[in-house]
């Protein structure tokens, strides 16, 4: 294969597989492009080095992620159901991944932040990057169900961050025990950290 417009996509499709199965420090560009079905030349073609197409795939992975909690916490319902749709989506993926390949997969951005942290400045900043973005995305979420008295706490802020926390601990857990039951515990947890006062009232997941 030459250097076709899709060697890209394959080569892109091929790493984040890779990655989800076994991490980043354990490919070689070789078995990259054996998977992809592409020449090694191809890859250099579009990305200098395995660092690059890591924040490629980090970046197309949160494409896609952020769209969808964007149309999850953004729909028009109570702010409370928006959020626990989220969990209830969040583990729904997992286990529908887990049926495909045998094993719970974590979240990428997740195991990425445990594995490469402290090796990889690019992606460690760009990882810091989407973590803050989700904190604000949910934090919108939490100041409207504030303003609504459904939730009581002192920093909107600092209790979005602790519910993202929360949702990336548990899906750590799940992985660990490759255990989707593990998530269970997800929305009685935010409703503690949230300090919610309308447990009774809140809608359940669709």
């Amino acid at each position: 294969m030459g250097r076709t417009s899709d060697a890209r996509e394959k080569i892109l499709e091929a790493a984040r597989s890779l990655m989800e199965m076994r991490g980043y420090s354990a490919l070689g560009v070789a078995e990259i492009c054996r998977t992809a079905g592409v020449p090694k030349g191809s890859f250099y073609y579009f990305f200098e080095s395995k660092e690059a197409l890591a924040l490629a795939v980090i970046d197309e992975q949160w494409t896609v992620q952020r769209r969808h909690w964007t149309r999850v916490l953004q729909d028009g319902a109570e702010p409370l159901a928006r959020l626990r749709q989220l969990f209830a989506d969040t583990e729904a993926q997992l286990r529908a991944d887990q049926q495909s390949c045998g094993t719970v997969s974590g979240c990428m951005f997740g195991n990425l932040t445990l594995e490469l942290s402290n090796q990889t400045e690019a992606v460690r900043r760009r990882l810091q990057e989407i973590f803050e973005a989700q904190v604000e995305m949910v934090d919108s979420v939490i100041i409207e169900a504030a303003g609504r008295g459904e939730v009581t706490v002192p920093d909107t802020r600092e209790a979005a961050r602790s519910v993202v926390a929360q949702l990336e601990g548990q899906v750590l857990f799940a992985k660990l025990h490759n255990d989707t039951s593990r998530l269970s515990a997800l929305w009685p947890n935010a409703l503690a950290l949230l300090g919610a006062r309308t447990t009774a009232r809140t809608p359940a997941a669709g």
